[in-house]
């Protein structure tokens, strides 16, 4: 771990937060430091003052007072699963985490809603929920690790957003302590509130960097019914945009993901998984859908054979348990942890639906030009447009070059993105390891906005400084 300049004051900085959340509630130690002070990016070493937990809303405002007192950085930690460096501490800022505020709480069964914590882990919600006999629908494969108030700061999105959208779609209200140390309580759980500006929303995927999410009332939703998943060899891009246009125009998918032959093998070798069959294809398309009945199924296989007979399809097998369905998934999301020991340098791109075919053959070219002697691996969200390239680094280069040498390539595939009007980060936010690309999604016009409202809720730049811009 990296050392950095340490505080002036830090001492008595110490003293007092000690004496905001207790003596245990403040953690010096290197272990802490260090996984506290990264996020899944690892491309930073992290080197924060110190790590403090908070149990309440009311002791995150005094730790900002306290910042803004002592101009002191802050940065917000959740489960730590981003891939962009969002929740990276490597200059001496004190890493606010959210562990202990981890409560459910206000279930109201008629507007179903609850009340979660900032640091309620995704999966826990997701089992409230089904013990109500509801369904939380945001799902991604950092589930069992993710916190609400990150997926809330990052916009997450994950598998099912085809159907359910983002998480911007399900949060119904807000307490959040700003950058400046106000409490904010905002939209108040309403599905109607035309009375305004809707701040709600400017804390959704701005990673922190005008406050932090406290709280947040959330949406639930009905139960899925009997999910049934294929996982179709594909042999080219188009073939799984035209599987993907033919299955949506006549049933109601809940996800469609893909992922390449390469990335089969790595999770394959990792988890040891069976294949989902013999044949070896260069891209697996997964699709899922609410198996309601006999006539759904029918439907389903009919579509199915239609399109091996159309050549789309080389391949194909469909769940028939709750255990198979679980392995094919396993198939697609355990990808990112799979290849995470090769430290990949990952672009997480988007374009509009009907532009993926050609943008990620334009993509591909370049990519395979610039990095002939590298391993690629490509899976996404493609019935969204998201899509994620992942370049391992070689055991043999050092990572100082490895990125470098991504990052000159990352231009020309960021011209693209442009080009296609699309987005240089779909999911993850942007981080520090997208700053410098920002222009390529946004306008000059629209990151001045973002200046202007950054100075406002943060007058002081103690909110997470150094992420999204400068």
């Amino acid at each position: 771990m990296s050392s950095a300049p340490a505080h002036p004051h830090a001492e008595r900085i110490i003293t007092e937060l000690k004496a905001i959340v207790g003596d245990d509630k403040v953690r010096l130690d290197a272990d802490t430091l260090h996984s506290h002070g990264r996020d899944w990016t690892k491309a930073w070493e992290p080197a924060p003052m110190a790590v403090v937990f908070p149990r309440s809303t009311e002791q995150v405002q005094a730790i900002v007072q306290l910042a803004n007192t002592e101009q002191l950085a802050v940065v917000p930690s959740g489960g730590r699963t981003g891939l962009s460096g969002g929740a990276v501490a490597a200059n001496g800022e004190l890493v606010v985490s959210f562990d202990y505020m981890n409560q459910i709480s206000d279930f109201d069964p008629i507007d179903r809603t609850v009340r979660c914590q900032a640091g309620v882990i995704t999966e826990q919600l997701q089992h409230y929920a089904e013990e109500q006999g509801l369904y939380y629908p945001v799902d991604f494969a950092s589930a069992g690790s993710s916190q609400i108030g990150g997926n809330i700061a990052t916009n997450a999105g994950g598998i099912k957003v085809l159907r359910w959208g983002m998480t911007r779609d399900w949060v119904a209200g807000l307490t959040v302590v700003t950058g400046s140390g106000e409490i904010l309580h905002l939209n108040n759980g309403l599905l109607k509130n035309n009375a305004g500006y809707d701040l709600r929303q400017l804390f959704i995927g701005a990673e922190g960097t005008l406050g932090l999410i406290c709280e947040a009332t959330m949406q639930l939703t009905r139960q899925p019914k009997n999910l049934t998943a294929f996982v179709l060899g594909v042999e080219n891009f188009d073939g799984i945009m035209s599987l993907f246009n033919r299955f949506q125009s006549e049933m109601d998918l809940t996800a469609f993901e893909f992922f390449s032959e390469q990335a089969l093998q790595k999770v394959i070798e990792h988890s040891k998984l069976p294949r989902p069959f013999e044949s070896t294809c260069p891209y697996y398309a997964l699709l899922e859908f609410e198996k309601l009945n006999d006539e759904t199924e029918e439907q389903a296989m009919a579509l199915f054979e239609a399109c091996v007979e159309e050549g789309w399809v080389l391949d194909g097998v469909m769940s028939q348990s709750l255990e198979q369905l679980k392995n094919l998934w396993r198939l697609r999301e355990d990808i990112s942890e799979t290849i995470s020991r090769w430290t990949p340098y990952k672009n997480d791109i988007s374009t509009v639906i009907s532009k993926v075919p050609n943008f990620l053959n334009a993509v591909e070219d370049v990519v395979n030009a610039e990095y002939p002697d590298f391993e690629i691996i490509w899976f996404g969200h493609i019935g969204d447009g998201n899509l994620h390239l992942n370049i391992l680094k070689p055991d043999n280069l050092d990572k100082a070059v490895f990125f470098e040498q991504c990052g000159k390539v990352s231009l020309a595939v960021f011209d693209i993105v442009k080009h296609y009007g699309g987005s240089v980060s779909a999911e993850h936010g942007v981080g520090l390891l997208k700053k410098d690309y920002l222009q390529y999604s946004r306008s000059p016009e629209e990151i001045a906005l973002m200046r202007q409202l950054k100075q406002i809720f943060d007058p002081k730049g103690l909110m997470n400084p150094g992420k999204i811009f400068d």
